[in-house]
């Protein structure tokens, strides 16, 4: 928990000094104040293991295990600020606990729910903080932290399909390459050595096996100075804001994973505008914050024209079909509701078709691209078993000859 030294004036006039343990700086003045002190200066005292407290990350279920429990405080008639330090106390000394016990001071200082929430926006998402900001105002604060909650259960969830989907396959490939690096650099070195020393002639396939070897073996520079380029391209595609721009254009272009990209980010867009029109954002904020939390490029940069454009007045479904960034599905849906005034009723429907269509197309891929790795695998170490059999008979043959 955090160190906080202070020095205050006791109740018979003296000076007092010490450290005091409290989660926020309020906290500890309270704490001080309670014990019949009078606070002075109160520092907060930083040391290594507070340092890397505060850098751990608040995971996503912590967020929507609080959106859920504050719902159920609300609706209840528990005040926020008496939710608040329940759920702090609950939480103990973590990295969640220090945010809410700051949110509850902001709020003992006039601050609103959603303004003291906006202070921490490396934990709070910026459509969870405006759909927040919006339910003050219409005083459905209850329903839209359940739907908060709901949304981000459906987001782990969604995260949870793609990261299980991809580990077998993932798994498979390593251990394809662990197995072609152990046969080419370990195994094939020896042979070669053993056929060397053969004055025999070797079959092609064993020739071409052996070339591979030596490349491995004497150019192993070349290699690892093309493993130096990717790490390279790879660092300036994840750090660089250009390298963002060309990996996004490119990932959005393969083959299976493009797709694959698309409709995720697809069902993402309709559940996050749905969850900020269906809390009463208005729609040109809903529309900002819903492409500022868009990951793609592509994507951002043809939201951000489809704002400008239904800031033109030309409403939402034509900007959004001439972006050419959504499915004929996806087009239909956005111009059905845009007519019949039941846009968010048709977001929702897209979110959960997408959603379904993300998790089909996902079990399709896995189911295309196992077989794959294990066809090259197979034929890998099939090739170099056959090399090297013909070679041995070959051989075998040139001497019973002799």
């Amino acid at each position: 928990m955090p160190k906080f030294k202070y020095s205050a004036i006791g109740a018979d006039g003296s000076t007092v000094s010490g450290v005091e343990e409290a989660l926020t700086l309020g906290s500890a003045r309270r704490a001080l104040v309670a014990r019949d002190l009078a606070p002075v200066e109160v520092k907060e005292k930083r040391s290594l293991l507070q340092l890397e407290l505060t850098k751990k990350k608040v995971k996503r279920r912590d967020l929507m295990h609080f959106s859920r429990q504050m719902a159920v405080f609300v609706r209840s008639g528990i005040p926020v600020l008496e939710a608040l330090d329940v759920m702090t106390e609950e939480l103990g000394n973590n990295r969640f606990a220090v945010v809410l016990a700051e949110m509850a001071d902001a709020l003992r200082g006039g601050d609103t729910f959603a303004g003291a929430a906006s202070a921490h926006a490396d934990v709070f998402p910026s459509y969870y903080l405006g759909i927040l900001s919006s339910a003050e105002l219409t005083g459905n604060l209850d329903t839209v932290l359940e739907q908060l909650g709901d949304y981000i259960e459906r987001d782990i969830e969604a995260r949870r399909k793609v990261v299980s989907a991809l580990t077998y396959p993932a798994i498979v490939m390593c251990v394809a390459v662990i197995a072609i690096v152990v046969i080419v650099g370990f195994a094939l070195p020896r042979f070669k050595t053993f056929f060397t020393s053969l004055t025999a002639k070797l079959p092609l396939a064993t020739r071409a096996l052996l070339g591979v070897a030596n490349f491995f073996t004497n150019d192993w520079r070349v290699i690892v100075a093309v493993l130096a380029v990717i790490l390279i391209l790879v660092t300036l595609a994840m750090v660089t804001e250009k390298g963002r721009e060309i990996r996004d254009v490119v990932m959005l272009k393969l083959p299976v994973a493009g797709d694959l990209m698309v409709t995720a980010l697809i069902e993402r867009f309709c559940r996050i505008l749905y969850s900020m029109v269906a809390a009463g954002v208005p729609l040109p904020d809903a529309l900002l914050v819903t492409t500022q939390t868009t990951t793609n490029y592509v994507f951002r940069q043809g939201l951000t024209a489809v704002r400008s454009a239904m800031m033109r007045g030309e409403g939402l479904a034509g900007p959004l079909i001439e972006s050419r960034l959504f499915p004929a599905t996806a087009r239909h849906m956005f111009l059905v509701g845009e007519r019949t005034g039941t846009m968010d009723s048709q977001l929702e429907t897209a979110a959960i078709y997408y959603d379904r269509e993300l998790d089909y197309k996902l079990k399709r891929f896995t189911a295309m691209f196992e077989p794959a790795v294990v066809v090259f695998v197979g034929l890998v170490v099939g090739f170099v078993a056959i090399a090297l059999i013909s070679a041995m008979y070959g051989i075998y043959r040139q001497v019973h000859i002799t």
